[in-house]
């Protein structure tokens, strides 16, 4: 569990104020007239800016025990299921015996590159996919309003509860894209070993959605007031979570191996520097939602492992008793 992306997961959840809308790497795409910053904003410690959490906290418990309990049924299906896969691929290969030997099958290539990457590998290819797609997306001029508009979280906005969980596939620099996903590709082998890949997808997408209210209570709070985006918030959750569960583990930073370290002592100095950042008003990152994200990760591994995924017996045996009912086998 040597794994050397701790420097790079502090380039992450960049923070789209108009100020940032300009980079290194070239200017931003054109944002339309109407951004979350002109929607006018409540003031900050108002009673009516604290009334717009009501809507995002209930989006948030729901989304995640929804989240959790699909995922649940997700196990179910597949270890009802695994059996009849086995004998379907044992089948597959007496065919494919059978059948002529294409040289150069891109198909066949394809298949064992997929074979030969390890299961958290497998599962978060897909979300990987996902950001990338996102990313994309921004490119296109016709889709900058509705990108501002569902893929940033911003507590000013008229939407607030979808951005919530979109922004977190949502990333504007390349830079920032690469970054996450390589921390996410980096941990997935170890996080999803020790969480399962239903249990890993449904600590990861409610982390998303966590870290994105922890943020908007923050910017109420403070009155610092703008749009964020990025997977910085859910991969945080999982970092934390394979910290806490493997503390002593050794880590090293990406550019300087040679310096090691044990996983608790990183998770500190990451918690450490967000908290500060929280309370100092840095503005650079969303420390707010790195922060959530961190504190949910934490949690899980000590208490919420035991107090939702250990539980989950009675909702699966009700959904056993549906779909036995609805006639499925």
């Amino acid at each position: 569990y040597c794994i050397y992306t701790i420097y790079i997961l502090w380039k992450v959840e960049e923070d789209l104020s108009p100020s940032r809308t300009q980079t290194s790497e070239g200017p931003a795409p054109r944002r339309p007239t109407t951004t979350p910053h002109s929607e006018h904003p409540v003031p900050p410690n108002s009673p009516r800016a604290f009334g717009r959490l009501v809507r995002p906290f209930v989006f948030t418990v729901g989304f995640t025990g929804s989240t959790f309990g699909l995922a649940a049924i997700w196990q179910y299906e597949a270890l009802k299921s695994r059996v009849q896969s086995y004998f379907d691929e044992v089948q597959a290969d007496w065919l494919e015996k059978l059948r002529p030997q294409k040289r150069g099958d891109i198909r066949k290539q394809i298949n064992q590159w997929w074979l030969s990457l390890s299961e958290g590998q497998r599962t978060v290819t897909g979300i990987i996919a996902s950001n990338a797609l996102v990313f994309l997306c921004w490119r296109i001029p016709a889709l900058q309003r509705s990108m501002i508009r569902y893929f940033t979280s911003n507590p000013a906005s008229k939407t607030l509860c979808t951005p919530m969980i979109l922004s977190s596939f949502s990333h504007f620099s390349f830079l920032h894209m690469a970054a996450n996903m390589y921390v996410l590709w980096s941990f997935s082998t170890s996080a999803v070993s020790m969480l399962g890949r239903e249990q890993f997808m449904a600590v990861y997408l409610s982390a998303g959605v966590i870290s994105s209210f922890v943020s908007y209570a923050c910017k109420i709070a403070t009155g610092r007031f703008g749009p964020s985006l990025g997977a910085s918030g859910a991969i945080m959750a999982i970092l934390a979570t394979v910290c806490t569960k493997m503390p002593e583990a050794k880590l090293s930073i990406i550019f300087l191996p040679m310096f090691t370290f044990t996983a608790s002592s990183a998770l500190k100095a990451i918690v450490a520097m967000d908290a500060a950042g929280v309370v100092l008003g840095w503005r650079f990152f969303d420390h707010a939602a790195h922060l959530g994200g961190a504190l949910f990760g934490i949690w899980y591994a000590l208490a919420g492992h035991e107090l939702i995924w250990k539980n989950r017996e009675n909702f699966v045996k009700l959904w056993h008793d549906l779909r036995t009912r609805g006639g499925g086998r």
